[in-house]
């Protein structure tokens, strides 16, 4: 029975009498009020007392009841706290067990699956890989197939091209030799021409002084360049080829202008013979002072020369885009290039070339 229980079944047993003894006394004033009522006061009296003796006893019963039955109680409850710890114990032990041996199942079949997957995924690779390379090896037979039949097509097409292209070098390579058999009788007729010409120049070079004579004037010096250059273009280049005194569309007047085939197209070549500083850097008792002087006006001389050569006789759409200044003195041609190659240099910036008579073909 539970401890708690029991003091209320107790209390309701004490309930139970002491509403009995009431009964009881009702009933005996019901039978003689007045004969028993000394007899009922001391009958009441003990009812009373052994009531409470009997609820005395009884509380005590009760106490020792309530501790005997709590202590039945603690030695249920650690005896139960033991039995359950022991169980759970064994629980867990049982539980761990199970679980591990739940693991190595669980393990066994993870690898059992990863095998038969593996097994069939390796199955299903080798017949995808087997499928492919047939497929693989039957698009390379039929891309070689397409290839050797475009690659014969392309040779004969090409054979038959080279022939028809060998043909018409043949043609042209026949057509150029006996152009440039022909070219090459007119150049050594033409050298021959320049040979006598030079043999002439060479016959006018030899009286020095009389020619410095002649050329103290500006006006005889720009006549004399003018005459050598047209008779050197005259023993090289056929009348057709030149014009001596050659007008532009600028209005403008050149000494000479040379008509040579695309992409030249019209030369103008202008005769410059810049004399006087020349000689005067020669002359005998010069100061180095005023020699450097002289020098740097001679080039100042050259640079004009040039500068009016460029803006004049070069006309975009008329002439070449370049052009030629004619210096008819050997003399002065290699002073310029020896000594001052930055006026040569300025003169290929403006797009002119200066040359002398023997270099005046070479040049165009």
């Amino acid at each position: 029975m539970d401890a708690q229980t029991l003091p209320v079944i107790l209390l309701v047993v004490v309930v139970v009498l002491a509403f009995g003894i009431l009964w009881l006394i009702s009933m005996v004033r019901k039978s003689d009020p007045h004969a028993h009522e000394f007899q009922q006061s001391a009958h009441h009296r003990a009812l009373l007392t052994d009531l409470s003796e009997g609820l005395a006893k009884q509380s005590d019963r009760l106490a020792g009841s309530q501790l005997d039955g709590a202590e039945r109680i603690r030695q249920s409850v650690a005896s139960l706290q033991l039995e359950q710890t022991q169980n759970l114990a064994a629980n867990r032990e049982e539980l761990i067990r199970q679980l591990g041996a739940l693991t190595l199942d669980i393990q066994q079949k993870q690898e059992a699956l990863k095998t038969a997957m593996l097994g069939g995924t390796l199955a299903k690779l080798s017949e995808l890989a087997l499928a492919q390379q047939q497929n693989i090896e039957s698009t390379l037979r039929l891309v070689t197939a397409q290839i050797n039949a475009t690659v014969e097509g392309l040779t004969k097409s090409t054979d038959k091209r080279l022939e028809e292209i060998g043909g018409k070098v043949s043609e042209r390579l026949d057509e150029g030799f006996k152009k440039t058999n022909e070219t090459f009788v007119n150049v050594m007729a033409r050298l021959a021409t320049i040979d006598e010409a030079q043999k002439k120049i060479d016959g006018l070079t030899t009286n020095v002084v009389s020619l410095q004579e002649l050329l103290g004037d500006k006006r005889s010096r720009g006549a004399f360049g003018e005459v050598q250059l047209e008779a050197l273009v005259a023993n090289i280049l056929p009348n057709q080829a030149y014009g001596i005194q050659h007008t532009f569309s600028n209005g403008l007047r050149v000494d000479c202008a040379i008509f040579l085939p695309q992409p030249t197209g019209t030369v103008a070549v202008d005769a410059k013979f810049p004399l006087e500083n020349y000689h005067r850097m020669f002359a005998p008792g010069i100061t180095a002072p005023e020699r450097i002087q002289v020098e740097r006006q001679f080039k100042n001389d050259i640079k004009n020369h040039v500068d009016a050569i460029g803006s004049k006789y070069i006309l975009p759409g008329e002439t070449s885009d370049g052009a030629v200044m004619f210096v008819p003195a050997e003399a002065v041609f290699a002073e310029i290039h020896a000594y001052h190659p930055e006026v040569v240099d300025y003169a290929m910036q403006r797009r002119v070339w200066i040359v002398s008579p023997t270099t005046l073909m070479a040049v165009l």
